[in-house]
């Protein structure tokens, strides 16, 4: 805002008055710039608060759960020597998965996971519900294990040499050369 006035200028430390000559004088409102820096600093409050909430909810833990086990009160349902197959899909639903033979047992597997941060995920419940059937079908055994009853497998890397190594295209594709015979094209 531009007004042509008069400014009146005190020396704080004398105490005496200077006026200025008239002319534009641009008048910036002290009010209004402590008004923005007030209405400021909630708006950084808040942005902060909210940034620190946001960080410490990343570090918290997570849980997902995997898969379907029946619960105590379904497997009760089930009578060993009278169900079969499809008594026991019906009552405690389909299976997560089956033997690899047909006919084989039904497994129902759960699992729950921990994400904590960057953290790798891990493991920390598991139940795996086997039920086995006899050769009519027919219920042999319900058994129930943890994750405390399994064992770790340890997976070996198998790889097979190609017999290539240290050779680069170039020299692979020299070292053929004199290699073909007519007969074996």
């Amino acid at each position: 805002m531009i007004l042509r006035a008069t400014a009146v200028r005190a020396d704080v430390r004398t105490g005496d008055r200077c006026d200025a000559p008239s002319g534009p004088v641009s008048v910036s409102s002290s009010a209004s710039t402590s008004a923005s820096v007030s209405m400021r600093r909630p708006l950084l409050r808040l942005a902060l608060v909210a940034g620190l909430g946001l960080s410490l909810g990343a570090c918290s833990a997570q849980y997902r759960n995997h898969g379907y086990t029946p619960s105590d009160a379904q497997l009760s349902e089930i009578v060993v020597g009278v169900d079969t197959r499809d008594s026991v899909a019906e009552t405690v639903g389909a299976p997560t998965s089956a033997g690899i033979l047909a006919g084989s047992d039904y497994y129902y597997v759960s699992s729950k996971v921990r994400h904590f941060g960057a953290a790798a995920p891990k493991e920390v419940e598991r139940k795996l519900v086997a039920i086995s059937f006899d050769d009519g079908g027919v219920v042999r055994n319900i058994e129930t294990y943890a994750l405390e009853d399994g064992r770790v497998v340890p997976l070996t890397r198998r790889v097979t040499n190609t017999g290539i190594t240290d050779k680069t295209f170039l020299r692979q594709l020299l070292g053929n050369i004199g290699n073909f015979r007519p007969g074996g094209v």
